[in-house]
């Protein structure tokens, strides 16, 4: 059952990409010929086609992708060009990009709305209740004590443990802290420290702290009009977008190893567990999901929607579109990076299988 939703959660993702560069080709009058679910890298011929309007809509047993075929665009074959008005290439670079950019645009939409729904089912968040204080902490020092609810910082409210972290790290000077204990509201000064701590990405940092641990227990974030459900829902994509940009940046610094990196096959087994564990925690993981493949098909290579987008401000930039050639021999490049990549990730996630992780 697990696989079966990780297949229907992946094959979404990959409709939703394609969609938005089939919206946008057709806003620019370019003629969409082939609207394909999977990819025909090994086996050429769909399991199912069927035609409606001027497209074909494909599926191929090689769920690795999609692709949206756009009359006068086909990457390997380039007698296929066509000035047609109704064409790609006939298009202005600007309007072009904005064809490519429609597919990861629509990602990060899919992500925006299945926060809603988390929201709108119940969204939980860690409740901002202490756990612990670590010995002479300025917490511990202060008198703050284990079940201590903490309810205000500077007399801005707390409804979630994330909240406690984002007002001590921007502060400055001392903290009043508003806890709830015993069901009496106490008011506790004391002023933050600077201590280790490891980022997100195992990177030894200073933070500013105060000494406490969550009990780790969960609550329902509770919403009160439609403007604080898309508020949280915006605050969520922005979230993932930015966890997904600074992953990349510290794959490249070399800070996050490369035997780290994921394929397809860890895709489908976090999303199985997801699924065990409820919706919303499926929806969370689909929406990261989501975010990731529309910033990964910004990167600058030459086979995804970054790399095109790169080839039209040459156009742009230049007044001339990049030779065929070059053209040619840098998307053979890209394909060539872009099935390293999967293979290379496809036997991590095997290693990981096989070494029990």
């Amino acid at each position: 059952m697990g696989i079966f939703v990780s297949i229907i959660v992946l094959s979404v993702l990959i409709i939703f990409h394609e969609w938005g560069h089939f919206l946008a080709a057709r806003f620019f009058g370019v003629k969409v010929e082939e609207f394909g679910l999977g990819m025909p890298i090994i086996v050429t011929k769909p399991m199912f086609k069927k035609k409606w309007g001027e497209t074909t809509y494909a599926f191929y047993p090689v769920l690795l992708g999609g692709f949206v075929r756009m009359k006068g665009q086909d990457d390997f074959d380039l007698s296929k060009k066509s000035d047609d008005e109704d064409s790609y290439l006939s298009k202005k670079p600007w309007q072009k990009i904005v064809i490519l950019l429609a597919g990861p645009f629509a990602n990060i939409l899919l992500a925006f709305l299945l926060y809603i729904a988390i929201a709108l089912i119940g969204a939980e968040a860690m409740a901002p209740v202490v756990g612990g204080t670590a010995k002479d902490s300025p917490a511990a020092k202060a008198g703050i004590i284990a079940k201590d609810k903490i309810i205000a910082i500077n007399g801005k409210p707390i409804t979630k443990w994330d909240d406690i972290g984002k007002i001590i790290t921007t502060s400055e000077g001392s903290l009043n802290v508003t806890i709830l204990r015993d069901h009496e509201k106490k008011s506790i000064n004391l002023t933050p420290h600077i201590s280790k701590a490891k980022s997100i990405f195992g990177e030894n940092i200073q933070k500013k702290m105060i000494g406490i641990a969550p009990t780790g227990e969960f609550i329902k974030l509770q919403f009160h009009s439609i403007s604080q459900v898309i508020s949280f829902a915006w605050e969520k994509t922005i979230w993932a977008t930015g966890i997904i940009v600074r992953s990349l940046q510290k794959l490249i610094q070399g800070i996050i190893p490369a035997d780290q990196m994921g394929g397809i096959v860890s895709i489908v087994q976090v999303t199985s567990q997801a699924t065990a564990v409820g919706l919303t925690t499926l929806f969370a993981l689909a929406a990261l999901i989501s975010v990731n493949l529309g910033v990964l098909n910004l990167l600058p290579i030459p086979a995804l929607d970054g790399g095109h987008i790169v080839f039209n401000l040459y156009e742009i930039i230049f007044k001339k579109a990049p030779s065929e050639k070059v053209f040619y021999n840098l998307t053979l490049a890209g394909w060539a990076l872009l099935l390293s990549l999967m293979a290379f990730t496809t036997y991590n996630d095997i290693a990981r299988i096989i070494g029990g992780n």
